[in-house]
């Protein structure tokens, strides 16, 4: 099968495009066909060797497509149902294996490049509100990368628990995305943006801030927040948060930080389930995924590039075929 490989550690270009053998499923595991895989900064952390990987490998953990085949012990899942998935390795691939207590079964109405593309945003956007903090309806948060995967499906649901919710951006585009998806307050990272999101809060500061932007926002996101609220630390599309000192956070207002993952909030099959059910039922009831970049398998450093380079919308989507 056609297949991206990661032949090394380092940029967009050890993304390299050619043959490898076919996934073999075992017994728990079915064989998928892909119709669409994913792209996520996990992708470029792994690539560049900021989280643990060893070279070579098939990148990707994210996708959907058709069950083409089934593993002997398989009862609940057949050939021809469609499922997504969101941690499954080897996913920038024509074929995937993936285990069946980790395939989840795409409602009508959902496309598989929807639910390829955005599972993974979808299911950490579910447990950022429902996991690593509880903000309640009439509360203020910020998101930060409002426009981006995650925070456009972040604004959506959080709009729906009758959140107030303030976010940045980079540019006019982007703030024109952010606003139809329900933001109330779209901003531009500044050096006022302190100022800003006071200003809009009567001086409070919000509940918590959502922050996977990292290094370029994390002493904002702090100053930004008010007295016993929470910083939910999520990634680092601007580099890893540099050593921090506790005490800072009395002096702040009482504040908690949290650095959570996704893979801590889905692990038990039956809490995977509930959450992608939620999500994707959430987009069969009219909450809007933006699949805003389509590429080729084959175009998969170019994928990287953009997504690195912070001007893609909404979430991006490799095609095999």
């Amino acid at each position: 099968m056609r297949a991206i490989e990661v032949t090394r550690h380092g940029g967009p270009d050890v993304l390299s495009y050619g043959t490898v053998d076919d996934p073999i499923p075992t017994p728990d595991e079915v064989l998928v066909r892909v119709d669409a895989a994913g792209v996520n900064f996990i992708d470029t952390y792994l690539r560049r060797g900021l989280y643990p990987s060893a070279p070579p490998y098939v990148p990707g953990s994210e996708g959907a497509g058709e069950i083409v085949a089934v593993g002997a012990d398989i009862t609940d899942l057949a050939v021809g149902d469609r499922v997504c998935w969101c941690d499954t390795p080897a996913s920038y691939a024509e074929l995937v294996a993936v285990r069946a207590a980790r395939a989840v079964r795409i409602p009508d109405g959902v496309s598989d490049q929807v639910a390829g593309s955005s599972l993974l945003r979808g299911l950490t956007a579910h447990y950022l509100l429902d996991g690593s903090a509880h903000p309640s309806a009439g509360d203020a948060i910020l998101v930060h990368a409002g426009a981006g995967g995650v925070g456009l499906i972040l604004t959506q649901l959080a709009k729906r628990k009758g959140l107030h919710v303030i976010t940045t951006v980079s540019s006019d585009e982007k703030a024109e995305l952010s606003a139809a998806a329900g933001a109330d307050h779209v901003l531009r990272y500044g050096d006022d943006l302190v100022e800003r999101v006071r200003g809009l809060t009567d001086g409070a500061g919000v509940r918590v801030t959502y922050d996977g932007v990292g290094a370029d926002t994390f002493d904002q996101s702090v100053a930004t927040t008010g007295i016993r609220g929470i910083v939910v630390l999520f990634g680092a599309a601007s580099g890893p948060v540099p050593p921090f000192d506790l005490q800072r956070l009395n002096a702040a207002g009482s504040l908690s930080v949290t650095r959570p993952t996704l893979a801590h909030f889905i692990a038990d099959t039956e809490e995977l389930r509930w959450r992608a059910s939620e999500y994707l039922g959430a987009i069969a009831d009219g909450l809007e995924v933006r699949v805003g970049q389509h590429y080729r398998l084959a175009d998969a450093a170019q994928a990287h590039t953009d997504l690195e380079g912070r001007v893609t919308t909404g979430t991006s989507v490799l095609l095999p075929r």
